[in-house]
């Protein structure tokens, strides 16, 4: 019986709430992850997307899968064609979280994986988050505790989307084939810059904090200096450009096209995070 879901990334940002969402739903769930351990009431598996032999075990009963590539990873064609390839060999459905913007040039290599994915012949779903309000806890948390979030954003605005929201847009893609065949634009309700963003901040961490624009060279050097490794930290300085040029600001419906429930703001991020912004 074939029946189960298969979600890749299940400990991570997005993962670790789909995976809860989906047990909620009654759906069988396996919980991919380097370490294979259980999740949330779902069987845990081993799987490294780096390592093709982890993939045959970890397909094993699904006929579903989310698909991601983990945070860490700069090569998106090399590492997620031979996992699309795997899921379209079995005949299984696939919810793909790609990236916002990426249907703007067929060249990008997350584009390019769309691009697979829509003439595989099997169902899909593909979901295109824009940038996450959970970065502010995540990647931007050791400037925050500094009083500064240093992006290099200029004046550009972004509709960011809770993190809760994209896991609740792929639970309802993974659960019904309503979907199918569709791309969606993921986004929280308003478009914020980030000196907007760091105000909402400053009120739940209790103390000033200040947005400074950097340019790329100087944000690549803040990221290197914290441990992100060069080629990433490169990634990610990347797709500032996208903000800048006002490519992420405007909101769309998507999520409440899927889900039947408006997104989450900002603020209401903010103030459901405030020990982890804090901390």
């Amino acid at each position: 019986m074939t029946n189960k879901i298969l979600v890749l990334g299940a400990t991570g940002n997005v993962g670790a709430p789909l995976v809860k969402a989906l047990v909620a739903k009654g759906e069988a769930v396996k919980a991919a992850s380097r370490s294979g351990k259980p999740v949330e009431g779902a069987e845990g598996v081993v799987f490294d997307i780096a390592d093709p032999s982890t993939f045959a075990a970890a397909f094993d009963g699904v006929n579903r899968v989310y698909l991601m590539l983990p945070a860490g990873h700069v090569q998106v064609t090399e590492l997620l064609l031979p996992v699309v390839e795997a899921a379209v060999s079995r005949g299984v459905k696939i919810v793909f979280q790609s990236v916002f913007g990426v249907d703007a040039d067929d060249s990008i290599p997350y584009r390019q994986v769309e691009i697979a994915i829509e003439k595989s012949g099997v169902p899909y779903v593909i979901l295109r988050p824009n940038w996450f309000s959970d970065n502010f806890h995540t990647y931007w948390k050791a400037g925050l505790d500094h009083g500064v979030i240093a992006v290099p954003a200029a004046d550009g605005k972004s509709s960011f989307i809770d993190v809760r929201d994209i896991a609740a847009s792929a639970a309802a893609a993974l659960t019904t084939d309503r979907f199918d065949g569709r791309a969606f634009n993921l986004t929280g309700p308003e478009a914020l810059g980030y000196a907007d963003a760091a105000t909402i901040l400053a009120g739940v961490v209790g103390k000033p904090v200040a947005y400074q624009p950097v340019e790329d060279d100087a944000f690549i050097a803040i990221l290197t200096g914290a441990g992100v490794p060069a080629d990433y930290a490169g990634m990610l300085t990347s797709i500032f450009y996208p903000v800048r040029q006002g490519w992420t600001a405007a909101p769309t419906g998507d999520v409440e096209t899927l889900t039947g429930t408006a997104p989450r703001s900002v603020a209401t991020y903010a103030a459901d995070n405030a020990a982890a912004l804090a901390a």
